[in-house]
């Protein structure tokens, strides 16, 4: 058996071997109990490479992904970490790490809330609104995901490793699909207790469970096979288009960046220079930054297919907002309750039947004022929408005229 242990080979014929069992129809607890007999712990690299040889050897892909929860279950806790890297505060892999414990956290919620309502002998539907809430942010996956598609993914395939990429890209979407069901299940009006007891096991615990386990087959495979295979030239131009995607759940505090990088090599916009030339006049970035920045108000912008793409980030924001909502979609960043409100704001906005859509509402003691605009180019089409949010309550309380100069109490 030590040599079976000892050595790499043997122990990839062996593994693959267990897995080819699992294939066939041998029990998961049948071939965990033998990988632990003989194998004891295998290293994470070797499992990637088990997985890549089987694709090639004409094991097929949809039969792989069949499985590849069958095999995360008997590989779990018998990975040897002991040769992972470590890595440095801001790092990509630092950030999905920190991700990944915000998903555990939300994941746990929803678990907790569904077994409430599933054990509540008074079934609430504002616990289904919470819910379907819950699975709004969960949804925020999707960015996670989509880094490791187009960012980490291509610098693997460039180092030889296509299968498991593939693989794991399979099983997004997969999770992808149960968190949108499960949304839309919520979604659905007078939804029973049978129905949503019957729903939890067919389309909801599946959906929390497949991104939980994603996370385990990143923190125990993907995370230290590529932190192994990538430089940190690779790295850096993973981080720089990271915020392009977006973050889920997690707003990092701190940018990385290799010892070799110096700042006179940072692209320009980062330096907030360069000119901006407008057909009214022109501003510098760092200018146009600052101009955003102190208008008294809040201003958002989403774009034509949807998608949040910037925010001001101004003293006193009335919505609080974090780079995490960056290129999500701008119905799961509102309470499920007024979703129905956005699609339909956006829809008159881009079939051109309304162009502004104002609301003002009390809270905390403010009045609030919040305006939607379409965004039009010259020849009318769909831009996008404008979301501007103002405290106004000052202005409600002015009394006569103010002629004198005198500046504001700071």
């Amino acid at each position: 058996m030590s040599e079976l242990i000892n050595n790499s080979k043997n122990r990839k014929e062996k593994l693959k071997e267990l897995i080819l069992k699992l294939h066939s129809g041998h029990s998961e607890q049948q071939v965990r109990h033998e990988l632990i007999e003989t194998l004891q712990q295998i290293p994470y690299d070797e499992v990637v490479e088990v997985e890549q040889e089987l694709i090639e050897s004409g094991l097929p892909q949809e039969e792989v992904l069949r499985l590849c929860d069958v095999h995360g279950a008997v590989l779990h806790g018998n990975i040897n970490l002991s040769a992972s890297k470590q890595v440095p505060e801001g790092h990509p892999i630092d950030v999905m790490f920190k991700e990944n414990v915000e998903l555990k956290t939300l994941a746990n919620q929803i678990l907790s809330l569904i077994k409430m309502i599933s054990e509540s002998q008074m079934f609430d539907n504002n616990l289904i609104l919470k819910l379907r809430g819950f699975y709004n942010a969960l949804f925020d996956v999707d960015k996670h995901y989509k880094r490791k598609e187009y960012l980490i993914f291509p610098f693997l395939e460039n180092y030889g490793i296509t299968g498991p990429p593939k693989v794991m890209w399979g099983k997004h979407d997969e999770i992808r699909e149960l968190i949108k069901g499960s949304i839309e299940l919520l979604q659905s009006e007078n939804i029973t207790v049978d129905e949503f007891l019957a729903s939890s096991e067919i389309i909801l615990l599946p959906a929390i469970n497949q991104v939980v386990d994603m996370t385990k087959k990143e923190e125990e495979i993907l995370f230290p096979m590529t932190l192994d295979k990538l430089t940190d030239a690779d790295w850096y131009e993973i981080e720089k288009q990271s915020l392009e995607i977006g973050f889920c759940l997690y707003d990092p505090s701190k940018t990385w960046k290799p010892e070799w990088v110096k700042e006179d090599t940072l692209p320009e916009m980062n330096k907030l220079t360069g000119n901006i030339q407008l057909p009214s006049g022109n501003f510098s970035v760092e200018e146009l930054l600052a101009i955003f920045n102190h208008l008294p108000i809040d201003i958002t912008f989403v774009n034509k297919d949807d998608k949040v793409k910037y925010f001001s980030q101004g003293k006193e924001r009335i919505f609080q907002r974090n780079r995490a909502i960056l290129n999500r979609d701008v119905r799961l960043c509102h309470p499920p309750a007024s979703t129905h409100i956005v699609d339909k704001i956006i829809d008159d906005f881009k079939s051109g039947k309304e162009d502004r859509a104002p609301f003002w509402i009390n809270m905390s003691g403010k009045m609030i004022h919040i305006e939607y605009i379409a965004l039009r180019n010259e020849k009318g089409e769909y831009l996008g929408t404008l979301e501007v949010s103002h405290n106004i309550q000052e202005y409600r309380d002015l009394k006569g005229e103010q002629r004198i100069l005198s500046y504001s109490k700071k």
